[in-house]
């Protein structure tokens, strides 16, 4: 198998700000801008939802609920419980649209790096790259955001992400999301197929930012995220009827095997009594022979 340098980055996210007044960006450890590519746009779109996008949600929600646990393996590679994607907001012409999807493809290093949506267009240049936001009113600043999609790697079709369905509204114009996110490289392996993919978890802070009480920062949306150096094998096992027979074999001969310790220690405990009740005098024995003793000390004094 050859060694794959770049990694996918699937995303979907709606944030409520129109699209002009916004970028997205990657910026990797090393300093480099990644390009984002034709799979990668910026869509004109609305924040609130409309009834198929909120029922697509409480599913999503619905599904993340549920413990895939007993799941078999082969249904979580090949089935897709959600079996639609996150259904379109058609574009109303007496409407102006409020908000800006985010949706496409990123093919990104494998290293350490920086997904992030804030205000202003991109101008790279040679010491990495500049928002221009100069001519935005702070007023307009709005980061509330949906993510309806956010994996890394092949998309696995059962597979539910951390971040599939999050909601994270704001009130603030100055505010800033930041999710911290671990990478875990994982194989799927069944007897159909095998996929190698990504995992991850992560952790979020959120926060006001205000440069006089020493909350700094740059208001937005941003994805900080690092690969794990382990990578995690899973993989569907055939256990043979032969193994299953053999198992309750071992299961009955050691039932037999106990029983008859049981019955070999209960039969010896029995014997020990009776052998120690068969020794000692009875009650009747004693009595004879106290009458005997008594009998015998009466012809003494007699005589």
């Amino acid at each position: 198998m050859a060694i794959q340098v770049k990694m996918k980055i699937n995303v979907d996210m709606t944030v409520a700000m129109q699209c002009d007044f916004i970028g997205a960006d990657v910026l990797d450890v090393a300093g480099s801008n990644v390009p984002l590519g034709d799979n990668f746009k910026l869509s004109p779109a609305y924040f609130e939802m409309s009834p198929a996008q909120q029922a697509w949600h409480k599913h999503v929600q619905k599904l993340k609920g549920v413990k895939m646990d007993h799941q078999s393996l082969n249904t979580l590679v090949t089935d897709n419980p959600l079996k639609v994607a996150m259904p379109e907001s058609p574009i109303v012409d007496d409407k102006q649209p409020d908000a800006c999807r985010i949706h496409g493809t990123l093919y990104v290093n494998k290293v350490e790096g920086n997904f992030h949506v804030t205000v202003g267009k991109v101008i790279p240049h040679m010491r990495g790259h500049t928002h221009l936001s100069a001519f935005i009113d702070t007023k307009d600043y709005n980061f509330s955001h949906r993510i309806d999609k956010l994996s890394f790697g092949p998309e696995v079709p059962g597979l539910i992400n951390p971040l599939d369905g999050d909601f994270a509204p704001t009130s603030e114009n100055y505010f800033i999301f930041q999710y911290f996110i671990q990478i875990v490289p994982t194989e799927f392996a069944t007897r159909q197929q095998a996929l190698d993919t990504n995992q991850f978890s992560f952790t979020k802070q959120s926060r006001v930012l205000n440069h006089g009480a020493g909350s700094h920062g740059v208001p937005g949306v941003f994805f900080k995220y690092d690969l794990s150096p382990v990578k995690v094998h899973i993989t569907e096992m055939d256990h043979p009827i032969v193994g299953l027979l053999v198992k309750l074999c071992g299961i009955v001969g050691g039932m037999f095997a106990t029983s008859g310790i049981l019955h070999g220690l209960m039969s010896f405990l029995f014997s020990c009594i009776r052998s120690k009740s068969s020794s000692s005098p009875s009650e009747e024995d004693l009595v004879k022979d106290k009458a005997h003793r008594l009998a015998a000390e009466a012809d003494n004094d007699h005589h």
